[in-house]
């Protein structure tokens, strides 16, 4: 027989009605508890048992726990691999309650919104992002609950699609918003992106009036401050992500003071694929740091300072006067070397203050965060006094000498990890606790007392006073001196070698003693909150002071690394040139060292601004390219540059259409990816863009490769006149030098000896006339055989070729003017000629039999005409 359902199993079941999408941690006493599906993924996601209820009625309900204690690490797992869990808390004292506790959701925890720091990255941002894509423009908005910081842009023009895409990339969220009508837009596109980068991607409804419930928020009379009074689209995508997160948490307050709108057109544009082509956060293979831009410049101390650092590295500047004062700054710390390493010093100590604060507003935080706080404080203010005669780090030293005062005088060096418990707060800081303290000390004294008046009364030396959660204390005399006990002892429990008494005289000091624990770790915790709500009043300072040390921090590591490195101040000016001596690649050579690289120059002018780079595989092309893209990164984040001089006109943009791989997930050929990236480029980049171009073309014929190459450079050189380099193999497109004034022709230097050749990885003027395929193959192991094999059937073509040469007049043509190259049938036919020719072994032939060859070849020669 089926029996109804427990009123505990209908609660669950009301409150997981409301929240279907997320896995419910339901709080049974000292366990979460998980039923039915939940209980199955949290099983085979976490690796928990799982078990069953309400067997023996009939009713099985699949059933899986985890304790209370350890909730966070199973939290942390379930988020990371994409779902959202909703913690459901007993609200009401069971002891209280009348019939079933009262339950609810007191938040929601999705990839976006974690707050349990411990299991993030601490060099990384855990971002939520919003997105709103309208006909008149596009917002996007991203907030970090861990740290407060909550920002804002819009996207007036161009391609909305790819600048939302842009910056998702820069800022590596881990969840994303979207409306419906947005998704739409960019589903095939969004659906994509989060999927290939594991990422939450979550539909929901833009809130009515997002302008007012921001102002509201922030409790301000106009959004005029923030900057964005006129951003619309921008407004609305933030109002509905931080709606987002303050429904997720429920009755939560979260740290964000204010909202930063960022101006996009204030930094170089760097796209998905010139993020990724130079390997400036992550790299291509391994999908970690190494071997990265931001793996060089990494000498930071704090995680607050990795951290920014990151979102420089995305975001160079294009406003002289910033690139200029961090210059500055950095030189500062170059010259003043006792200065640099007392601060280096001090940065070690100082903890992740951004979110310590976070922890104190969000009401995670413990004693040990906010000692961590106390010390950092300590390094801040001594950083602070080691400045005092520069005016690097300005902020004011009171408020930080009052919290830091504040806590040193209330809370222990050596907090234990709860805060229910007691044992945090210093003696001689409240009144009321020290006297409670009192209170306790002299009961337990009172108690060591009593045991030794006992013994002394019954005689008998084993008696002990002893204590357990469930009689309180007690007396326990061994059963050889049972006769012995008084008859004011009232029997509470017999063991089978010992009985245990009460008397009323030890209940009373129990009380006392029992209630004075109580009352201590209530009151305890009481003024750890009080304490930490005054330092919750003054997060907008502090957090000023965590943005502040982690600017110092990045600072100071790219001093170190200039100062590691050998780089050299760039010049940096608002002309069109770049002028770079002896430029090497920032990360190459730190993975091969610096007495083994070999240095390249480049300029560019107003008379020179596309480069055509030949010359062949594996010589350092592609890493000569790139090491002008990462110079131009490095100077206009304000950091030094890997060279002996360098000038560099301010540049807007920078792209790169480098490698060469199928888009297997949108079915797109090498080819297709290839001219799309081209197609995105000569649409976007302006005169002011730095431009890679390396081998476009190869993905299609030999002749449909030459023309396009050539009519791209063409367009480059006419209409978007950017600085390019354009590295080929097709060496025809050396001839656009002599037709353009713009087009310069460099190669990889050669050194070739009578058996091998020699790749010397240095840039000279001119067009190289070899390719070295060859070559390339047999240093890459190919079998000799297929070497020699190789190089017989390249004489061949050669030769061919040649006759192509001597019968149209290359240098008088243009590719893609009204004399286009056409491969006669005449040629052909001498083709064939040559190589019947070639093939012809006279020591095999009789005179009869060369005369009929060459009668035949004849009458060839008489058809052609």
């Amino acid at each position: 027989m089926i029996k109804k359902e427990t009123p505990l199993m209908k609660q669950y079941k009301a409150i997981k009605k409301e929240n279907e999408d997320s896995i419910l941690f339901f709080r049974l006493g000292d366990f979460y508890e998980m039923f039915f599906e939940d209980a199955k993924i949290a099983s085979k996601e976490l690796g928990i048992t799982l078990t069953s209820r309400n067997k023996e009625k009939g009713v099985e309900v699949p059933l899986a726990g985890i304790p209370y204690h350890s909730a966070a690490q199973y939290i942390s797992k379930l988020v990371s691999k994409g779902y959202k869990v909703a913690i459901c808390e007993q609200v009401e004292d069971p002891k209280k309650a009348k019939g079933i506790v009262k339950r609810e959701v007191v938040k929601i925890i999705t990839p976006g919104t974690v707050i349990d720091t411990d299991s993030l990255d601490e060099n990384s941002n855990n971002y939520l992002l919003g997105i709103e894509i309208k006909d008149s423009g596009a917002g996007i908005s991203y907030i970090d609950i861990t740290t407060g910081e909550f920002k804002t842009t819009q996207f007036d023009e161009g391609n909305l699609s790819e600048k939302i895409f842009n910056e998702i990339n820069k800022i590596a969220p881990k969840e994303i918003l979207i409306d419906n009508v947005s998704y739409e837009i960019l589903k095939e596109k969004i659906e994509e992106y989060t999927k290939l980068n594991n990422i939450l991607l979550n539909t929901i409804n833009l809130i009515d009036d997002s302008e007012e419930f921001l102002k509201d928020y922030f409790n301000i009379i106009s959004l005029e401050s923030f900057g964005i009074n006129n951003k619309k689209i921008s407004i609305e995508i933030a109002g509905t992500v931080l709606n987002y997160i303050l429904e997720l948490q429920k009755f939560g307050e979260i740290p964000v003071n204010k909202l930063i709108y960022v101006n996009t057109k204030n930094q170089m544009e760097l796209n998905v694929t010139t993020q990724r082509n130079l390997d400036l956060i992550k790299n291509n293979r391994e999908k970690n740091s190494l071997g990265t831009l931001l793996w060089v410049l990494n000498k930071t101390k704090t995680s607050m300072g990795g951290r920014l650092l990151k979102k420089v590295i995305v975001s160079p500047l294009i406003d002289i006067d910033k690139i200029l004062e961090r210059q500055n700054n950095v030189k500062y710390f170059i010259d003043n070397l006792m200065i640099r390493e007392e601060i280096r010093e001090e940065l070690i100590n100082i903890y992740d203050i951004e979110r310590i604060i976070g922890k104190i507003v969000l009401g995670t935080e413990n004693g040990r965060d906010i000692i961590a706080l106390k010390k950092s404080l300590k390094s801040v203010i001594e950083i602070k006094n080691i400045l005092k005669d520069s005016d690097i780090l300005k902020f004011e030293l009171k408020d930080l000498i009052e919290i830091y005062e504040l806590i040193d005088s209330s809370i222990i060096e050596e907090p234990p990890f709860s805060i229910r418990e007691g044992k945090i707060i210093k003696e001689n800081y409240n009144k009321e606790l020290d006297e409670l303290r009192n209170i306790s000390k002299q009961g337990k004294k009172y108690i060591l007392d009593l045991e030794k008046e006992e013994k002394e009364k019954t005689g008998i030396k084993s008696l002990k006073v002893k204590y357990n959660r469930v009689f309180g204390y007690y007396i326990e005399v061994t059963k050889s001196n049972i006769d012995l006990v008084p008859e004011n002892y009232i029997r509470k429990q017999t063991l089978s070698n010992a009985e245990r008494f009460i008397t009323p005289e030890l209940k009373e000091y129990e009380s006392k003693v029992l209630n004075a624990k109580d009352k201590i770790e209530e009151l305890e915790y009481k003024i750890f909150k009080e304490i930490t709500s005054n330092i919750k009043n003054m997060k907008k300072t502090l957090q000023d002071v965590a943005s502040k040390i982690a600017n110092l921090d990045m600072i100071i590591s790219f001093a170190v690394v200039a100062i590691e490195n050998n780089y050299i101040k760039p010049e940096i000016d608002e002309g069109f040139e770049i002028d770079i001596q002896d430029a090497r690649h920032a990360v190459v050579e730190k993975l091969i060292g610096s007495e083994d690289y070999v240095s390249n120059n480049i300029k560019f002018t107003e008379k020179e601004k596309l480069i055509i780079l030949t010359g062949p595989n594996m010589a350092g092309k592609s890493t000569y390219m790139k090491q002008i893209a990462l110079i131009i990164i490095l100077a206009q984040i304000g950091s030094y540059v890997p060279a002996t001089y360098a000038k560099i006109g301010v540049v807007d943009k920078i792209f790169t259409r480098v490698g060469a791989s199928d888009d297997l997930v949108s079915g797109q050929s090498t080819f297709m990816v290839e001219m799309s990236e081209v197609a995105n480029i000569v649409n976007n980049a302006t005169e002011r863009s730095f431009v890679i171009l390396d081998e476009v073309g190869r993905g299609t014929s030999t002749f449909d490769g030459i023309s396009i190459a050539w009519a791209i450079s063409e367009y480059i050189h006419d209409k978007v006149k950017s600085k390019t380099i354009f590295a080929t193999h097709y060496h025809e497109l050396t001839e656009l030098e002599k037709k353009f004034e713009n087009i310069v022709n460099f190669r990889i230097e050669v050194k070739e000896t009578s058996n091998s050749v020699i790749f010397l990885r240095k840039i000279v003027r001119g067009g190289a006339d070899k390719s070295y395929g060859i070559e390339v193959a047999k240093l890459a192991g190919i079998p000799n055989d297929i070497i020699n094999r190789s190089k017989k059937i390249l004489f061949n073509l050669e030769k061919r070729r040649k006759l192509v040469e001597s019968t149209i007049q290359v240098e008088q043509l243009s590719l893609f003017g009204n004399n286009d190259i056409i491969v006669e049938e005449e040629e052909k036919v001498e083709d064939e000629i040559l190589i019947e020719l070639e093939e012809l072994n006279l020591n095999n032939i009789t005179p009869l039999e060369a005369l009929n060859k060459l009668n035949e070849i004849k009458r060839k020669i008489e058809n052609r005409k």
